[in-house]
């Protein structure tokens, strides 16, 4: 039976369990999404589709405002309908969708550990996707002629499976098995060490594949474990877009468990909450997002881990917002994409291309440290 607890939670007063007081605040209770500024979202979210406008124009093609306004009302000519709508703008989607997704997957997987360290980056989903995806590259590489196919149709659905399996596996590595059945008894404080683990194991198996595999196999892999955006098209926008559009409102249906899950386990179930099965679809809708992500665009990194951290700062909340989040986490891949498209160029160095993984990985890393700083710090 759940434990009794005495009054509601209101976001003047709280509630007692067990003879200890928990106070809940106005942001935990708010009705909707958990989103305490809802205008910083749309800020957000405008910015990205403002700066995806502005890549459109920009390259070693320029299109001016004039031109690109006279292809998006369907005229212009046949060149810059090419380089617009066939080369620029299906990246552009792909790069906001992907966002959207790794930063949404960040946030359930950060609230559900209650630990700002959690994400796909770090708990093995984009490790396990990486790892089936570069299997696939060298053994159809390895056997011959089929390259073509096996990127186009076996390279997403390897990824978004590795992406699944990974998960299930942290999930029951992390899992203690005599306190509750199945999901339900995942500790959430085990998650991030399991997932480390799980992580380099893949990550060791990523790099046999490379020394294992013929040359061109190991340089196609290496160029889509880096993460890039460079020559996808409205076959790779289509399965993420897919992925967004199911997986984000169902984690939105979730808002107001996940502002209790935070409390805790205990209290959640006190409140109503059913944990187990909470936490196996949210687990399950994280994991999803993360690999389809990773099957669209490759590993691009600390998108997931920061873009959460970022939002839940900006909004004052007790977790990660989810609408603002998929704002942010669109608005750092396309700007990223952006400085990874013309940043050389500006620069004087010549007319060459990063990935966007290179650029994303430049400013995740100092934050990442600052995390680990700060929660030494605090412990």
């Amino acid at each position: 039976m759940s434990p009794r607890y005495e009054g509601k939670p209101t976001p003047s007063r709280g509630f007692r369990l067990r003879g200890r007081w928990f106070p809940v605040r106005k942001s935990t209770t708010r009705r909707g999404f958990g989103v305490r500024r809802p205008g910083l979202g749309v800020l957000l979210a405008g910015l990205a589709v403002g700066v995806g406008v502005v890549s459109l124009g920009v390259g070693a093609s320029e299109v001016s405002w004039r031109e690109l306004g006279e292809v998006l009302v369907g005229g212009g000519d046949a060149g810059t309908r090419l380089v617009v709508l066939e080369l620029r703008l299906p990246r552009i989607v792909t790069g906001l969708l992907v966002g959207m997704a790794f930063a949404v997957s960040g946030a359930l997987l950060q609230t559900l550990a209650r630990n700002p360290l959690a994400s796909p980056d770090v708990i093995g989903v984009s490790a396990g996707a990486s790892a089936a995806a570069v299997s696939v590259l060298v053994l159809a590489g390895s056997a011959g002629g089929v390259s073509g196919l096996a990127a186009q149709v076996g390279l997403p659905v390897a990824a978004l499976l590795g992406g699944l399996g990974a998960t299930a596996l942290v999930a029951v590595l992390a899992a203690e098995w005599g306190r509750g059945p199945g999901f339900g008894a995942v500790a959430a404080g085990r998650v991030v060490l399991v997932g480390v683990g799980v992580s380099a194991a893949a990550n060791s198996l990523v790099s046999w594949l490379l020394v294992v595999g013929d040359v061109n196999s190991a340089s196609r892999a290496a160029a889509w474990l880096a993460g890039s955006l460079n020559g996808r098209s409205w076959t790779d926008a289509a399965p993420i877009a897919i992925a967004v559009a199911v997986l984000v409102p169902v984690a939105l249906l979730f808002g107001r468990d996940l502002s209790v899950l935070v409390l805790g386990d205990d209290v959640a179930s006190a409140l109503g909450v059913p944990v187990p099965r909470t936490r196996a679809v949210l687990l399950a809708v994280a994991a999803g997002l993360a690999a389809t992500a990773t099957a669209a665009a490759g590993p691009i990194a600390f998108v997931a881990l920061v873009a959460p951290q970022v939002a839940q700062r900006l909004c004052r909340t007790d977790r990660p917002p989810l609408l603002t989040t998929a704002a942010l986490g669109a608005l750092l891949v396309v700007t990223a994409d952006l400085v990874a498209r013309t940043g050389l160029e500006l620069a004087g160095v010549g007319p060459h291309e990063l990935p966007v993984g290179v650029v994303t990985a430049a400013c995740g890393a100092p934050y990442l440290i600052h995390l680990v700083g700060r929660r030494q710090k605090e412990s």
